[in-house]
């Protein structure tokens, strides 16, 4: 029996982790974000009601399963509390929420600097959310960052004052607007009192679990070819979006994970600047984006299209030890005549199969397709693989080919309902 599973986004996010994390939450007693912060955002619908969650998990809205922002995390504590008071006026009192003291907190003076950098970057700019993700992690990783443990502690008042002091001379020489130390340190002070009861030691918790035979599900942010390690480097985000961050970002040792779900988006989309070489826009692109609602969860930014990207799909694969595949929305390829799938590049009169570091290399890659007929028929009714049009069947199966790894669940529709297991996974 599979005791831990991790889900992870197989491309440039947006692939639909939301949904399929709150279908396996029913299963799970855990539910745990191990990277990234309020820069991602997960769509989830059921019920007839659509919920959108930037840093709570997918599991909050099962008041048994214990939701874990872990330490590898960095968090907006005012984004977070206002997250809570929205789930609490929709009726979830988030009484099975807990956040990793270890965690590092994002204050205002990140998101001055991150927009100010972004603004200095002009036509290099990386397409950052302005969330203030990158700047935090720069802190944590030069040792100046302020961790839960301190913002909701005594010691908050004298650190917040000689880190701002540091920060506002940068924010200055950067033509920014400083910040007032007396009003945002009472806001903060407010806030803290209102998450501590949440603040605790996460890694014992989940630990404790796992020896005491929990089931725990892992959700990703963002996707591998985000990583800031395996991403198409520099347009990334600034954390390990792939399965290596599970382990360092939870507190959970890699021998505890039995299963590692690669969520894969039937065709491709991206937000923001960065290669992206089976990208397209022409009628086809625009018909999917109104139709499958392309646009951020946190931006509201309209996302690239393009055609599914095997090359991608096979490196990310390779860089998180997929065991299995979640393909998504695969009732928007409905109507295609044909659809087409990228399976190599060609660069410099060359064909290769993999993803280059180089990213001017990257750039130039130019896509190579195969193509496949499409379906006209309505498959958001559908209820197994076997009812499925025989075209769509083959394209499921031609993604098995071509990466290796089985499609153990598919998607026909926005509702938790229309997930479709071939597999059980938990």
């Amino acid at each position: 029996m599979k005791r831990s599973v991790v889900v992870i986004g197989s491309q440039w996010g947006d692939e639909g982790k939301g949904k399929i994390t709150n279908y396996l939450s029913e299963k799970a007693d855990f539910v745990v974000r191990y990277q990234g912060g309020d820069n991602a955002g997960h769509t989830i619908q059921f019920g007839g009601t659509t919920y959108k969650l930037h840093l709570i998990p997918s599991g909050i809205f099962n008041a048994n399963i214990i939701n874990v922002l872990g330490n590898g995390m960095v968090i907006n504590p005012r984004n977070l509390l206002e997250e809570i008071n929205n789930l609490k006026s929709l009726g979830y009192d988030c009484k099975n929420l807990r956040i990793s003291e270890r965690a590092q907190v994002i204050l205002d003076y990140h998101l001055e600097l991150d927009a100010l950098k972004e603004k200095a970057l002009g036509s290099g700019k990386i397409g950052t959310t302005k969330k203030g993700i990158g700047p935090a992690y720069t802190d944590k990783t030069s040792r100046e960052g302020i961790r839960m443990v301190d913002f909701v502690s005594s010691d908050f008042k004298k650190l917040y004052s000689e880190k701002l002091n540091k920060k506002n001379e940068e924010i200055a020489r950067l033509g920014g607007e400083t910040i007032d130390f007396e009003k945002t340190y009472l806001e903060y002070k407010e806030i803290a009192d209102q998450i501590q009861e949440y603040v605790c030691d996460t890694i014992t918790l989940l630990n404790d679990g796992i020896r005491n035979g929990k089931k725990i599900l892992f959700e990703g942010a963002q996707g591998a070819m985000l990583d800031v390690d395996f991403g198409s480097y520099p347009f990334v985000t600034s954390s390990n979006a792939t399965s290596g961050g599970v382990c360092s970002g939870s507190g959970v040792g890699p021998t505890f994970i039995d299963e590692i779900i690669g969520v894969v988006k039937s065709y491709s989309t991206r937000v923001g600047s960065g290669v992206f070489p089976s990208e397209f826009e022409d009628e086809v692109a625009k018909d999917i984006r109104e139709r499958a609602h392309e646009y951020g969860t946190t931006t509201k930014r309209p996302r690239r299209i393009g055609w599914l990207d095997c090359v991608v799909l096979k490196y990310s694969t390779m860089v998180c030890g997929f065991t299995g595949i979640s393909l998504m929305l695969l009732d928007i390829l409905s109507g295609l005549e044909q659809i087409k799938i990228c399976t190599a590049y060609k660069v410099d009169g060359k064909i290769i199969t993999t993803v280059p570091a180089n990213n001017k290399l990257y750039e130039k890659c130019e896509p190579v397709y195969e193509t496949l007929p499409g379906w006209k028929e309505d498959i958001s009714k559908v209820t197994s693989f076997s009812q499925l049009p025989e075209n769509a069947k083959h394209y499921i199966e031609r993604i098995e080919e071509l990466v290796g790894v089985k499609v153990k669940c598919f998607s026909v529709g926005p509702d938790k309902t229309q997930t479709i297991m071939r597999e059980e996974i938990f």
